[in-house]
């Protein structure tokens, strides 16, 4: 979510269709006596179709257009969504969730059979989900989406309108916390039936979020307006949202800086300590630990790379302190492990064997297993390393650095920068070599990292790493219930992928961000959620006075 894990990825480092910031000033638009709030959101979002959604830029609107059965909070945490409670069977395979009274944006009410159809939609081959496996520990998800059983077999059920069944294949504690992701909210079956995939166009969209969709304007803006049909619209304090596509993030702070946008996702680093200058607008930024990894991915069908000495010989002198303390300006944040810090239920431990070695030393055995392998002066190993492009130098620090650092044993490395969004379908269809790759947390659990390295994922398994132990363990931890069981066994896949060098493993994300500190109800937290439902000013009622249309 990122990221991501946005996924996704999705990604915090990523990119979609350039907008360059306005030098004049813009006014921001608003109804004259409302209430309205103006948003950088880093890219133009790929679509506003929960099931093919994977970025983090997507996921922040879809959140205010559809709630799932499972919600965030204002600090993040899931809190009971269209579902107002459920209930666990003592073997813990069935979920039976009870659904509040609601409707559609457009009046028709809100079922279980929705609920039903949008999973059954997500794991059919014809949607061609990326996050199709997020329903794989639901009863024959993994064997509808391969074609080998039918939607209808898949273990949901609508047990009266107000009432939804789901059967597992295995346990699942973190059930609640994928039920508040993005690909699984609740698609209005209705129109899906009548529109296809053309349902999610503006002309046509129906929500049951706490706002609609007025329209889109391709690298311009979206405009949300609250929904009055929401079940908890009278809480709702925004009358509408923009969302601006920024991927120029100095553009995005020269905005903010002249009230045009009132909050900016995604600030460069570098810039963080100047910003928090008396001087300056110290009193915006906003920068927290955020359960992210950003990574390098080896295409291992590429000659070369499926020699796992080469992979370890580029991973070991990936110089990760500097990246971390001069680059990213986070001291602590070098990752010499791929599950972050913090995240709930996992102990840790997990590390790449030379984690504590000189760098030196580190360089010195990379040549000997460049040599071991074949490489030296007279035959370099060479590489092309992408990246996606996101209007700051940060990305091409980056990767430049990480070039120098492979130069230092020999390898010549070619940068190649590309739009974000064809960035993402390369690394998905393996039109890459090495990728700096990057996921943000899709839920509170190991899983939503260690379950990108399964043999079975697909597309966001970019590498196409493949270790029966390791998928081995993650089945088991599946099955197991005890907490302290389940982390262990996940701690020891992690070790199992990080000696394999599935992925070589960077540095772990902050957020950062600046946010008008008139602004009330968005709060830091470990999976940077800010659901625009809660969100307020302090002076809202003078800014309805004086807003002017």
């Amino acid at each position: 979510m990122r990221g991501t894990g946005l996924r996704n990825l999705l990604l915090l480092l990523v990119a979609g269709l350039a907008l360059s910031g306005c030098e004049g000033r813009v006014i921001p638009t608003c109804p004259a006596g409302k209430l309205c709030l103006h948003a950088g959101n880093g890219t133009d979002p790929g679509t506003l179709d929960p099931a093919k959604s994977q970025l983090v830029t997507e996921d922040n609107i879809l959140s205010d257009l559809l709630v799932g059965l499972v919600t965030d909070d204002a600090d993040g945490k899931g809190v009971p969504g269209m579902a107002e409670s459920w209930t666990t069977s003592p073997d813990g395979l069935t979920w039976t969730f009870k659904l509040r009274d609601a409707t559609w944006s457009d009046g028709v009410p809100v079922t279980a059979e929705d609920f039903v159809f949008t999973l059954r939609r997500l794991v059919d081959p014809k949607t061609a989900a990326e996050y199709a496996y997020f329903a794989f520990p639901i009863k024959n998800g993994t064997e509808a989406n391969a074609g080998k059983a039918p939607l209808e077999s898949l273990g949901v059920r609508a047990v009266d309108p107000k009432t939804l069944e789901i059967t597992l294949v295995h346990p699942t504690a973190y059930l609640p916390q994928i039920l508040k992701h993005m690909v699984t909210y609740p698609v209005p079956a209705h129109v899906v039936k009548k529109w296809g995939d053309a349902w999610s166009r503006p002309e046509h969209y129906v929500s049951n979020g706490p706002f609609t969709l007025s329209y889109w304007r391709l690298g311009d803006r979206i405009r949300l307006v609250k929904n009055p049909r929401f079940y908890d619209a009278r809480n709702v304090c925004l009358d509408e949202v923009y969302y601006y596509p920024t991927t120029d993030t100095i553009s995005a702070e020269r905005r903010v800086r002249r009230d045009e946008l009132d909050i900016a996702d995604g600030i460069a680093a570098s810039r963080v300590p100047y910003l928090r200058q008396p001087d300056q607008i110290p009193t915006y930024v906003r920068s927290a630990p955020y359960m992210g990894v950003y990574y390098l991915a080896f295409n291992t069908h590429v000659a070369g790379l499926e020699n796992k000495d080469v992979r370890t010989a580029l991973s070991m002198t990936i110089d990760r302190d500097f990246i971390a303390s001069k680059l990213i300006r986070a001291e602590k944040n070098a990752a010499y492990g791929f599950v972050p810090p913090g995240v709930t239920d996992y102990p840790g431990g997990a590390r790449v064997f030379y984690a504590d070695w000189s760098f030196e030393k580190r360089k010195a055995y990379a040549r000997d297993l460049l040599a071991k392998a074949g490489y030296g002066p007279q035959r370099p190993l060479k590489l092309e390393l992408k990246t996606a492009s996101t209007g700051t130098a940060e990305p091409s620090a980056l990767v430049a650095a990480v070039q120098s650092d492979w130069r230092s044993i020999g390898v010549q490395t070619s940068i190649i920068q590309e739009d974000g969004q064809v960035f993402f379908s390369d690394m998905n269809v393996r039109n890459f070599q090495v990728g700096m790759a990057g996921w943000i947390a899709d839920y509170d659990d190991a899983t939503t990292f260690l379950a990108l390295l399964k043999s079975d994922t697909g597309a966001q398994n970019y590498g196409d790493y493949k270790n029966p132990a390791y998928d081995a363990l993650l089945a088991q931890a599946d099955v197991t219930v005890d907490p302290k069981a389940r982390g262990a066994l996940m701690v020891r896949a992690e070790q199992i992928a990080l000696d394999d060098v599935g992925v070589a493993p960077v540095y772990f994300a902050f957020s950062r961000n600046l946010v008008n500190p008139a602004i009330t109800g968005w709060n830091d937290n470990i999976m940077d959620h800010h659901r625009m439902r809660w969100v307020c000013f302090k002076d809202a009622a003078a800014r309805r006075a004086r807003s002017q249309g």
